[in-house]
């Protein structure tokens, strides 16, 4: 018998497997497909980035030029205030980055604030596909 615990073949056996030899034999040809057809690159879908400026208080999308007086088309909240600046920041002095002299009060009325800037964030673009119109389209495309 053999001093081995085991009777499976490893890494300790000289000779190679017949089944292994057999396999070595049938390998395909370089740059020849094993029983499927090459794939071809495939184009990322990566969405893009862009500016939005959006309102304080609704979240409803805005031009990018905001004037003085403006208001908000959704909700009609004033959008020349400290809440909708990019330079709003509640943990610095007069809550704001700028120097300011004075803190301007209410943060989300209408100001003259001379260093004002509409706060911009950058977003993902989504792209959705359009489903089909009907049920029954949907159906039919199943089967095309």
């Amino acid at each position: 018998m053999s001093d081995r615990k085991y009777k499976q073949r490893g890494y300790q056996d000289d000779e190679p497997s017949p089944s292994r030899s057999k396999r070595s034999g049938s390998k395909p040809k370089s740059g020849e497909a094993r029983g499927q057809p090459p794939l071809r690159p495939k184009t990322p879908n990566i969405p893009g980035f862009h500016d939005v400026i959006r309102c304080a208080k609704c979240g409803g999308l805005l031009d990018q030029t905001i004037d003085d007086g403006a208001t908000c088309s959704r909700c009609g909240s004033a959008l020349h205030t400290c809440g909708q600046c990019a330079w709003f920041d509640p943990s610095s002095r007069f809550e704001c980055s700028q120097p300011v002299t004075a803190r301007i009060t209410p943060k989300d009325g209408l100001n003259n604030c001379t260093y004002y800037e509409p706060r911009v964030t950058v977003e993902r673009q989504t792209h959705s596909k359009r489903g089909p119109s009907s049920a029954k389209q949907a159906f039919d495309d199943l089967f095309k």
